[in-house]
């Protein structure tokens, strides 16, 4: 028997169209924030509970409902966008079929509040079933329109229950929001939960598109952006946006589409736009792209999907073939400079040290397997031929007999160029003789100078144990003939750097295989099966101050060939950039002046404590030696003396003598600003080079036994890790 064929009832049939319009809560708040937009509000504020199911709420402050359109407003098919069929071929807003308010109030309770500009008062009315409950009452109220959806889907329990849990609703409503927010730059959005006093999208009504897209999505994403725009007469579209460069990637592809300021979805431009990036960025990542397409209406069909969230339009296949060339264009400008973002905490390396990889020769003594993925390949032990071919540099010039004089402590030293040192010289004999008056005098006294006075060379000693290679870059502290220093300040200043030290990084410090220095700046080690890039000046600096802290007293003379006079030096300085000097501190030549009549009154102290020797005249003499074989770099001398005046807290003892280590730290580090690279394609000269001979085989050689390095380095950018084998073979594993 053949079945028979009904008309549907309206409320059916009214359910139904209303199941295709509002399929979660986000259409709900897509289709109603277009009404806001349509209205022309300038402030929307959405409010939601339970994920927008039990309420939801939309206030605007656009140009409201009038009083007598009220009794309709709810109704199917009535809408102020449209009037005739022609008029969709131009349409210009975002509603036009009238269905938003229609479908919402046939699957929840709706409530209006609103108020037009002429109004004398609000009117508010209540709709079940697109009908009128009760007759709008006046009420108080801003200009604008309130509307509260309660009970959504009340009455279509499989809907319902078909749902996500509230926060999958709640994200995909700040979902919604966040992207008109980021097309309607100049209006305000917010999103917050009911109760709530912060909302979780806020955007300004006086913020670009830039701002409103690092609001909603960060600032990873905003600072990595590239402006686009293109027009073509021929096809009749303009398109403008922004998109991320080859920087940034995520997992998943955000693309943010506008056509005729409508949002939408496009699997073919999504995909062509991707293809475009797959070569620029890793396997597996994806782009953000904001893209605003404006095409000539009558080409746009955008009745073609119940939500809208599609649309069609002419020359659909050539629109998108033009932007994908016009966005690869701008991509292949941008690839000039890569970003790439590193860790500076360091796994596996823990305050108190230790680590969990063994070296292969442990491993076989344990019988243990080690995994090509474990092995360490390198070893921290090994030389260098080049260790032995030290770069070669100008002659100094011949010394002067009657340049010579003796330094506070005796040392003799002779008259040279800054690089040239020469050190007293002492036979075996006196040698140990010296060692063991310093260990008679060092049990008499305190326990702890005598512990920090041998700490270099103890730590030597247990690191090299073969005896012609400890004496290889002693510094003038390790000289026998120390002096006890037993002043509190320094033994305070001690006691902080030891309190302070990282005991991961040390032993990384001390067990390392130099790789190479990438410019002065920045060096790359080894470390069992990871790679760090190390802030060499950071590093060096603090080097320099540990040896002035506890070698202080001690140190040999680099006397200068040339005494230099202070205010040159000081003239020099204040007419850098780097002294911030301004006229309002008065004349440089009375600056320089002071500066040398100060220096002068702290002679002796300087001389005893520091080795810095400034002569009658004012001349500087002598520098102290910190490192053997090692000298500062001179162009750095000038502001070093104003700093010594200026920098300096010259009243307390202790802060005094900090202040002064590490501004002569400052000045031995190794700088880049002070430092003549070879340019690219340039013959690398021995002299331009000497730099990295010296980083690696005095500064590093250094850092394995004299530096202890604060636990500060692991999170400041100080060391980097930048590889791990491990990680480098899952990598390879997936290709």
């Amino acid at each position: 028997m053949a079945g028979v064929i009904r008309r549907l009832d309206e409320t059916v049939v009214n359910r139904i169209a209303a199941g295709e319009v509002i399929q979660r809560p986000a259409n709900a708040v897509k289709e109603l924030i277009e009404n806001c937009l349509d209205a022309k509000s300038t402030n929307i504020q959405v409010t939601v509970k339970d994920g927008g199911l039990k309420l939801l709420q939309i206030q605007d402050n656009g140009t409201g409902i009038r009083r007598e359109d009220m009794d309709i407003v709810c109704e199917r098919f009535t809408t102020s966008k449209l009037q005739t069929f022609e008029d969709l071929s131009a349409i210009a807003t975002y509603g036009f079929r009238g269905e938003a308010l229609a479908s919402v109030s046939h699957v929840a309770h709706v409530t209006i509040t609103t108020k037009t500009a002429d109004a004398k008062c609000a009117h508010r009315a209540s709709y079940s079933d697109s009908k009128l409950k009760g007759p709008p009452k006046p009420c108080a109220g801003n200009q604008g329109t309130q509307i509260l959806v309660e009970d959504l889907f009340y009455n279509v329990s499989t809907r319902r229950k078909a749902l996500k849990s509230p926060s999958d609703e709640y994200s995909r409503i700040l979902d919604v929001v966040s992207r008109y927010a980021i097309h309607n730059s100049g209006k305000s959005f917010s999103v917050k939960k009911q109760g709530e006093t912060v909302a979780d999208v806020r955007t300004l009504p006086n913020a670009s598109v830039v701002d409103n897209i690092r609001g909603v999505f960060g600032n990873a994403v905003s600072r990595e952006l590239i402006q686009v725009g293109c027009e073509d007469q021929k096809l009749a579209y303009k398109m403008k946006g922004y998109i991320s460069n080859a920087n940034y990637s995520v997992k998943k592809c955000i693309l943010v589409l506008f056509i005729n300021h409508r949002l939408v979805e496009s699997s073919a431009l999504k995909k062509a736009i991707e293809t475009v990036y797959a070569a620029y960025l890793p396997k597996n990542t994806h782009p953000f792209l904001y893209l605003s397409l404006e095409i000539a209406p009558q080409n746009v069909d955008v009745n073609v999907h119940p939500t809208k969230h599609e649309v069609h339009f002419l020359h659909e296949d050539s629109v998108i073939e033009s932007v994908q060339k016009h966005v690869e264009s701008k991509l292949l400008g941008s690839n000039s400079s890569r970003t790439y973002f590193t860790q500076t905490l360091l796994p596996g390396l823990s305050v108190s040290g230790g680590s969990e990889v063994k070296s292969p020769g442990a491993a076989a003594e344990s019988s243990e397997r080690v995994y090509a993925h474990q092995m360490v390949r390198t070893d921290c032990r090994a030389q260098k031929l080049d260790a032995f071919l030290k770069p070669k540099e100008k002659p100094p010039p011949q010394p002067d007999p009657d340049s010579a004089g003796p330094s506070s402590r005796g040392a003799a030293t002779k008259a040279a160029r800054p690089d040239c040192v020469e050190m007293e010289e002492m036979d075996d004999a006196e040698m140990l003789m010296a060692l063991a008056e310093q260990e008679a005098e060092g049990s008499k006294g305190n326990e702890d100078d005598a512990n920090s006075a041998q700490r270099k060379r103890l730590r030597k000693e247990q690191q090299q144990p073969p005896e012609e290679e400890v004496d290889e870059d002693l510094t003038a502290a390790t000289v026998p003939k120390r002096r006890v220093i037993k002043l509190n300040s320094v033994k305070e200043l001690r006691a902080e750097t030891t309190e302070n030290t990282h005991k991961g990084l040390q032993e990384m410090l001390q067990n390392h295989s130099f790789v190479g220095c990438v410019n002065p700046q920045w060096t790359l080690i080894q470390h069992h099966t990871k790679l760090y890039l190390l802030n060499t000046t950071n590093l060096s600096q603090e080097l320099f101050y540990q040896i002035l802290i506890y070698d202080f007293g001690n140190f040999g003379v680099l006397r200068l060939s040339t005494p230099a006079p202070l205010y040159d030096l000081a003239m020099l300085a204040l007419d850098s950039e780097e002294s911030g000097w301004t006229e309002e501190d008065g004349p440089k030549e009375g600056l320089a002046q002071y500066i040398v009549d100060f220096l002068k009154k702290k002679t002796e102290m300087l001389e005893d404590y520091f080795s810095i020797e400034i002569d009658q005249e004012g001349n500087l003499t002598g520098l102290p030696l910190l490192l053997d074989k090692y000298t500062p770099l001179m162009e750095g001398l000038p502001m070093f003396i104003l700093r010594l005046a200026t920098e300096v807290n010259w009243d307390n003892e202790k802060e005094c003598f900090r202040d002064l280590s590490k501004e002569c730290s400052m000045f031995y580090s190794i700088r880049k600003r002070y430092i003549l690279e070879a340019q690219p394609g340039e013959e690398q000269e021995a002299e331009v080079n000497s730099w990295r001979w010296k980083v690696e085989h005095f500064i590093f050689k250094a850092f394995r036994t004299l530096l202890s390095p604060p636990k500060n380095f692991s999170e400041d950018g100080s060391v980097l890790q930048i590889a791990n084998l491990p990680d480098l073979y899952k990598v390879f594993e997936r290709c």
